[in-house]
């Protein structure tokens, strides 16, 4: 099981953010994602679609014999990542949006978290929040109609410009030192916050988290991939490919494909 891929799920192509994290920091490690584009967004979906969404990838990803399942999706790990643990024998790893980084570390006592409806609105968001957020005026800004735009290859557009002005206004007069943002597509965007937003607020996301404790659950399990060889890599969408090939790029390694899914 050691040589073994890897899987990955998304609500399309932003959790190739964390994706990648996860090859720099375990290059020999064979992977499979899947760029769930044509379901996007998830954030917009009621739990039960979200479940039922998450379900259908982790079927295919586990009878291409994935030995560990990683849930970059912001959204699918809040909503359904409880019902995949009690669901399926294989180790799962999710991710949250950085919230206790930032609580810790802002001078302001302000931050701003940037996420999904669904995000927002789940019971993990809400609990995560309150663990460590209590003395911390959070700022909830929600990215409606940024996923769109990314998956449609417009990340550096006009129009995405537009938008996310009308989004970081209320971001502007609060004073916060710190934006987490809390879905998978937004690393994509972080250069376009980072000139709208004053120069001392900081931007974070959780894909080197991830990475980490990706490499963590392999050595628990024994399932690191002790090969010298670099590993390869199977992407695939249920969309145009566009946009997925431009992010990952293609190499000897890398195959992106189309995947009725």
């Amino acid at each position: 099981m050691s040589t073994a891929a890897i899987g990955f799920f998304d609500s399309g192509v932003g959790g190739t953010s964390v994706w990648t994290e996860v090859i720099h920091l375990l290059p020999h490690e064979n992977t499979i994602y899947l760029a769930d584009s044509k379901n996007a967004p998830y954030g917009i979906r009621s739990k039960d679609e979200i479940i039922s969404l998450s379900v259908k990838n982790t079927d295919y990803l586990i009878s291409q014999g994935c030995k560990l399942i990683a849930v970059p999706c912001n959204t699918a790990t809040t909503n359904a990542i409880d019902y995949l643990r009690s669901h399926y024998d294989i180790p799962f790893i999710g991710i949250e949006p950085a919230i206790k980084p930032a609580a810790l570390q802002s001078d302001t006592k302000k931050i701003g978290i940037l996420a999904t409806k669904g995000t927002l609105s789940s019971q993990l968001f809400k609990t995560t929040q309150e663990r460590f957020t209590q003395d911390i005026d959070t700022i909830e800004v929600v990215g409606t109609g940024i996923v769109e735009l990314i998956e449609s290859g417009k990340t550096n557009s006009l129009e995405m410009r537009h938008l996310l002005k009308r989004i970081v206004e209320p971001l502007l007069i609060s004073n916060i030192d710190y934006l987490v943002l809390g879905c998978s597509h937004y690393p994509y965007i972080k250069h376009l916050l980072k000139e709208m937003l004053p120069n001392n607020v900081k931007i974070i996301d959780s894909g080197t988290a991830v990475a980490r404790q990706t490499l963590a659950i392999l050595q628990e399990h024994q399932l690191l991939n002790e090969s010298s060889e670099l590993g390869q890599h199977r992407l695939y969408s249920n969309a145009d490919l566009t946009v997925l090939k431009d992010i990952v790029g293609m190499d000897e390694y890398r195959q992106v494909a189309y995947l009725d899914f």
